[in-house]
C-alpha cells in the first residue's frame, strides 16, 4: 500500500511525488496499486505523458537501488469499495540508470535484472523519460511518427532489425494503411536511396506514390518471359484438369517441355538440364512436339490429354490479355535484364520497382506474383557467393496469396511462405500487408520480427495478432480497436519497446491512390455522362486501362 492516506489531498506528482506502489511481483507481469485522488491531481499536468499516467497503455517507473524499472500498464480494476484505490496489471519493459543529483532516467535498455519489491513507491513517467526510453541509438533508422501522447518525441523503427526478419503491417480498411506502408517505404527508400525493394500492387495504388523515386511496371511494360516459370507454375497455367487426369497431363507437359527447351542453343549447353530450368524455349516448339508425341499415340481415345494441352498453350498465345507474358517477342534471353530492372540493379536512385499486377488476368495473378517471390527467393540463393544485395519483397492484399489453411494449394503460398520461414538466411526480406490478418496461413505472421497494427474491428483478427506479439505487449494491444486512423501499436525486433505511435502526414504526391470515394460530394456532380459510358465500354472491350 502506499505511504500516504488517499483520502488526504495530494499535490500533482512530479519526479518526487509518488502515485501509488507495488502490490505483488510476478515475472514480466506484476500488480501495483493506484491512488484514485493522486492521479486526478495530475490530471491537468501541463506535461501529457504525466497527465496520462495510470491509463491502459501508459507507462509508470519504480525505482531499484540505483535504477528505474520502466513498466506497461495492461488493465485497471477498482480494488476497494470506497473507491479511492485502483488495481493495476503491469508489463515490465525494461530499465535505465538513475541521474543522482536530478533523479532522471538515462541510459534506458530492455529487459529487467532487478524487480522492485511490493511496497516500492510508483511513479508517473514524464516526457523526459519517455524520450530517453525512446531515443534512437546508434543503429540505422527511420522516423516514421510520434509517440503517444507526446507531440515531439520521434518514433523509431531500426531498419535491420526489422527487415532482418521480416514485418507485417495490419490494419482494417479506412484506417490509413496504405498510407501507412507508402510512409514507411518512402522513409526506406530516403535511408538507401541504392536499395532492393520489390513491391507487388494488386490494385494499382502505389505507382502515384513513387513516380519521383521508383521504376513502375504493369501488364504494359513489365515484359515477364514465360520461360522464366518453373515447372510447376507451368502447370498452373497450362493444366486445366483435376485428379488423375492432370498427372498424365503433367507427365506429358514436362516430357514436351524438357525437349523444348533442349532444343535451344543455351539448352545444349547444359549438361544435366531439368524441367525447372529457366532455359528460353518457343511456344510454338512446345506445340509441335505436344503435336508430335500425340501422332505416336496407337489409340485415338489417348490423344484427349494432348490435345487439351495443345488448345490451352494455343489460346493463351492468342489472347492479347497475356501478351505480356506470352509474346512471341519474349523468346530472346532477356535474364539478365529483366532481373537487373525488377531488382533494381543497379538502383540509379530509384530503390524500389511498383510491379502492378491490376492489370493481369486474374487466373494468372497469382503465378505472375509466384515468379516474381520465387525469382527473388532463387537469386539470393544462387548468388550467396556473391557480394550480397539483400531484398525487400513487399506484399499488398497478402491474405490473397498465402490463404488460412490452404497452405499447399498453389505456388505462390508455398514460395512465400518458404521466404517467410527461410528468406532471413538468404538476405530476402518480406514485408506483408493485409487488412484480414485472420486469413494467413497458420504461422505466417508469427515468422514475422516486426508487427505493426493498426485499429482491428474484427475480433477474430484482434486475437490472431495478440497471438504473434510478444507477452510484454500485451496492455498494447488492448488498445487496437480503440486506435484512431493513422495510429498505430508497433512491436517486436524493428523497436526497442512496444509502442503507440501516430504516423506523420505525408505530401500529396507521396500518397498512394487509395482515398474513400467522398459520396455525398460526387453524388452531386452532373455531366458527361454519355462519354463517360462510352470511353469505360471501350477499355472494357478492349481489356485494357
Amino acid at each position: 500500500m502506499p505511504r500516504f492516506s488517499p483520502l488526504e489531498s495530494v499535490p500533482p506528482p512530479s519526479l518526487t511525488q509518488a502515485v501509488g506502489a507495488v502490490l505483488s511481483i510476478a515475472g514480466s507481469a506484476s500488480t501495483i496499486l493506484l491512488d484514485r485522488a493522486s492521479l486526478a491531481a495530475g490530471a491537468n499536468d501541463v506535461d501529457p505523458v504525466v497527465a496520462s499516467a495510470g491509463q491502459v497503455g501508459g507507462q509508470v517507473k519504480m525505482r531499484v537501488g540505483a535504477a528505474w524499472i520502466v513498466a506497461n500498464v495492461r488493465s485497471l480494476r477498482l480494488q476497494d469499495t470506497s473507491g479511492t484505490m485502483i488495481a493495476a496489471e503491469i508489463d515490465f519493459l525494461g530499465e535505465g540508470d538513475e541521474e543522482r543529483l536530478t533523479g532522471k532516467l538515462y541510459n534506458f535498455r530492455r529487459g529487467v535484472t532487478r524487480y522492485p519489491t511490493p511496497g516500492a513507491e510508483v511513479y508517473p513517467v514524464t516526457t523526459a523519460d519517455l524520450k530517453q526510453v525512446y531515443a534512437a541509438d546508434d543503429r540505422a533508422h527511420i522516423s516514421v511518427g510520434t509517440v503517444y501522447p507526446t507531440r515531439d518525441i520521434r518514433a523509431a523503427l531500426y531498419v535491420d532489425a526489422m527487415l532482418g526478419k521480416h514485418f507485417a503491417l495490419v490494419g482494417s480498411t479506412g484506417t490509413g494503411k496504405s498510407t501507412s506502408a507508402a510512409l514507411i517505404l518512402h522513409r526506406i527508400c530516403e535511408l538507401a536511396p541504392q536499395g532492393h525493394i520489390i513491391m507487388i500492387d494488386p490494385h494499382g495504388e502505389y505507382s502515384a506514390a513513387f513516380k519521383g523515386n521508383g521504376a513502375l511496371f504493369d501488364v504494359n511494360n513489365l515484359q515477364l518471359p514465360y520461360w522464366l516459370m518453373n515447372f510447376e507454375e507451368h502447370c498452373e497455367v497450362f493444366l486445366t484438369t483435376s485428379g488423375s487426369e492432370r498427372q498424365i497431363d503433367a507427365d506429358i507437359l514436362a516430357k514436351c517441355l524438357l525437349m523444348a527447351k533442349h532444343k535451344s542453343r543455351l539448352g545444349q549447353e547444359i549438361a544435366k538440364l531439368t524441367v525447372d530450368a529457366p532455359i528460353p524455349y518457343m511456344l510454338s516448339d512446345l506445340t509441335n512436339l505436344i503435336g508430335l508425341e500425340m501422332g505416336k499415340m496407337d489409340r485415338a481415345g489417348d490423344t484427349a490429354p494432348y490435345l487439351r494441352l495443345r488448345t490451352k498453350i494455343d489460346e493463351i498465345k492468342a489472347d492479347p490479355r497475356y501478351g505480356f507474358m506470352f509474346s512471341g517477342m519474349l523468346v530472346a534471353d532477356t535474364m539478365a535484364s529483366f532481373l537487373a530492372r525488377i531488382f533494381r540493379l543497379p538502383g540509379d536512385g530509384k530503390p524500389i520497382s511498383i510491379v502492378d499486377v491490376s492489370g493481369v488476368p486474374s487466373d494468372i495473378t497469382a503465378v505472375v506474383v509466384a515468379v516474381l517471390s520465387r525469382m527473388t527467393f532463387d537469386f539470393a540463393i544462387w548468388s550467396r557467393n556473391e557480394p550480397k544485395r539483400p531484398i525487400l519483397l513487399v506484399c499488398e492484399e497478402a491474405h490473397r496469396y498465402i490463404p488460412a489453411g490452404n497452405d499447399n494449394a498453389s505456388s505462390v503460398g508455398r514460395i512465400l511462405g518458404r521466404i517467410a520461414k527461410e528468406g532471413r538466411k538468404y538476405g530476402v526480406s518480406l514485408g506483408l500487408i493485409t487488412q484480414r490478418p485472420s486469413d494467413l496461413a497458420e504461422g505466417v505472421l508469427s515468422q514475422c520480427g516486426t508487427i505493426i497494427a493498426m485499429r482491428l474491428n474484427n475480433d477474430r483478427d484482434q486475437a490472431f495478432v495478440r497471438a504473434a506479439m510478444p507477452e510484454g505487449a500485451r496492455g498494447f494491444l488492448d488498445s487496437i480497436p480503440a486506435l484512431r486512423n493513422r495510429e498505430c501499436i508497433i512491436c517486436g525486433e524493428g523497436v526497442t519497446i512496444p509502442i503507440r505511435v501516430c504516423f506523420d502526414g505525408l505530401a500529396e504526391e507521396k500518397r498512394p491512390a487509395s482515398g474513400d470515394p467522398l459520396f455525398s460530394q460526387l453524388w452531386r456532380e452532373t455531366g458527361g455522362e454519355d462519354q463517360i459510358i462510352a470511353r469505360t465500354i471501350a477499355k472494357w472491350r478492349a481489356q485494357g486501362k
